[in-house]
């Protein structure tokens, strides 16, 4: 008997998903470029993600609040089953990380640990845990549930759902590391860690039927690990 493939609407109009997708090469490349041009030493790393960030949500408030709105009357509708997806795409990515950390250790030996991404992230909330937590608690998920799962996800799924995922997790994955590989190709392993949580917010957004369930699934993700990162951090 064939699985059935979970009923998923994208709500996302096509001048919404341009402009998303618009936005990627922005927010990765062009605005970080412009701040360290202008602006130089005298903006750190957590000041110069927070504006990065910031810029990002507002432009997505104004170019895709409608699309929110009309992605939340499922939310409004079917709380608990939202609820329950969150839990068990929590569960099973906590699963699938002791697997892909057991793999890296193998790979990596004792430098499973050293995910660049995460070191940083865990200096600047060392450092300045309020703006830290704003970018990765709430800026973060908005921006980026609405770039890699509501425009590449959610345009791809409605051609190909085996294509939105696979584009969707490497695009999401690469992101969190290319910038770090560029100059320590070894990095690049770091993808890896990634994976489970890229596959489990699309999993989330396609069992929601919402983008808002992989939001609220992101920003749970983000939380506990910030507060697990400093917990580290204290006990070292």
């Amino acid at each position: 008997m064939a699985r059935e493939i979970p009923a998923f609407h994208s709500r996302q109009r096509k001048w919404e998903l341009i402009a998303a997708l618009l936005w990627l090469p922005v927010h990765v490349l062009l605005l970080p470029m412009a701040l360290g041009a202008f602006l130089g030493d005298g903006l750190d790393e957590t000041g110069l993600n927070l504006i990065v960030y910031a810029a990002g949500a507002v432009f997505m408030l104004a170019t895709q609040w409608h699309f929110l709105r009309r992605d939340f009357d499922p939310l409004c509708d079917h709380p608990g089953r939202v609820l329950i997806q969150i839990c068990i795409c929590y569960g099973a990515m906590l699963l699938f990380n002791l697997g892909v950390t057991g793999l890296l250790a193998v790979i990596l030996g004792q430098d499973v640990m050293g995910n660049p991404n995460n070191n940083a992230v865990a200096g600047m909330a060392a450092s300045a845990y309020g703006p830290t937590a704003a970018l990765a608690i709430f800026l973060g998920p908005i921006v980026e549930e609405i770039i890699f799962r509501a425009a590449i996800f959610g345009g791809l799924r409605r051609k190909n759902r085996i294509l939105a995922f696979a584009v969707s997790m490497l695009a999401f994955s690469v992101y969190h590391v290319w910038g770090y590989a560029i100059s320590d190709p070894v990095t690049w392993v770091y993808v890896l860690q990634y994976l489970p949580v890229s596959y489990l917010l699309c999993r989330c957004y396609e069992r929601t039927d919402s983008i808002w369930g992989s939001i609220f699934f992101h920003m749970l993700v983000n939380a506990v690990a910030l507060r697990a990162m400093l917990f580290l951090q204290e006990m070292l």
